[in-house]
């Protein structure tokens, strides 16, 4: 067994190499010996899925379905390539932070609470139109995010960690924020961006202004953000919190101006079809000693 994969779709298509399947659902093979490709299962992030790494001698590629990839770092090893799912995600996680940001600024949230309470609850709403936007985190997912708001007639500013025409570095986000409407963060989780957006970054945030968090959780600090929805300033729409899963106790539960999601950006009919074509083309490349797509990190020396 050289390739080991997590999509039984692939698994079919790649019956002339030496691939077995392990998706999360069945035990791990017991002889890892002559892995050489992991794919990591996709799902809750486990522990148990990425512990394996330490019993492959032969591994050379760790590849994840997921874009983000913070939760593969610990059990990396010097001479490993780490390859992301960049692409998978982009349809289904920027249909979400769209339908946040549409929900929230159209009052959604309020009206569903209304008719199950069979109130009649019209009212004015912010909409989106004319709305400027900045997107954190201009990567394929940053990309389809602005490619999905494009009708919706608003002005979009971009925020990434390398400048470029039309981009603009992380460094220049403080003197961006007081103009937007909405922030959309779309950052992979790195030492750079954990805890991001804080007290300060939230401050410089106009009033009456919507946080839209489709990243990682950590990328926030729950209680800065916790101190701004409580005095009413703020909005925010999230995707993913920090605790997760957020308990059920938890004061962001029934903090005023904001909308929870359950970590869902990527569950979408979209995610099966694209995580096939990512690992086919992946492992044949692998195969054939060709580049692979997607690398983040490595091959370590």
């Amino acid at each position: 067994m050289r390739y080991l994969i997590s999509h039984p779709d692939a698994l079919a298509e790649l019956g002339d190499l030496d691939v077995a399947l392990y998706d999360g659902t069945q035990p791990m093979p017991e002889n890892l010996d002559n892995v050489e490709f992991y794919a990591v299962p996709y799902g809750i992030i486990d522990p148990r899925f990425c512990e394996p790494i330490a019993r492959m001698p032969r591994l050379k590629v760790v590849q994840t379905v997921t874009a983000g990839y913070d939760h593969v770092l610990p059990y990396l090893r010097p001479g490993l390539t780490l390859a992301n799912g960049r692409g998978v995600h982009d349809a289904a996680a920027a249909e979400l932070a769209v339908a946040l940001t549409l929900a929230a600024r159209r009052r959604l949230p309020d009206f569903v609470r209304a008719g199950g309470e069979g109130r009649w609850a019209s009212g004015w709403s912010t909409g989106l139109a004319d709305a400027r936007v900045l997107i954190v985190g201009y990567g394929s997912i940053g990309a389809a995010i602005e490619r999905r708001l494009a009708g919706f007639e608003v002005e979009i500013s971009r925020v990434a960690r390398s400048a470029r025409p039309g981009v603009r570095p992380v460094s220049e986000i403080p003197e961006m924020l007081p103009r937007a409407d909405v922030v959309i963060l779309a950052t992979p989780l790195t030492p750079e961006t954990e805890g991001l957006v804080n007290k300060e970054f939230l401050a410089r945030m106009a009033d009456g202004a919507l946080l839209v968090n489709v990243s990682r959780g950590r990328v926030v600090d729950t209680e800065a953000l916790l101190a701004e929805l409580s005095a009413g300033r703020l909005h925010a729409a999230l995707d993913v919190t920090e605790p997760e899963p957020l308990p059920a106790d938890h004061p962001l539960w029934s903090a005023p101006n904001v909308l929870i999601s359950p970590h869902v950006g990527g569950l979408t009919a979209a995610l099966a079809p694209r995580a096939r074509r990512l690992l086919v083309d992946q492992v044949r490349r692998y195969a054939a000693g060709k580049p692979l797509a997607n690398v983040v990190i490595g091959p370590w020396s």
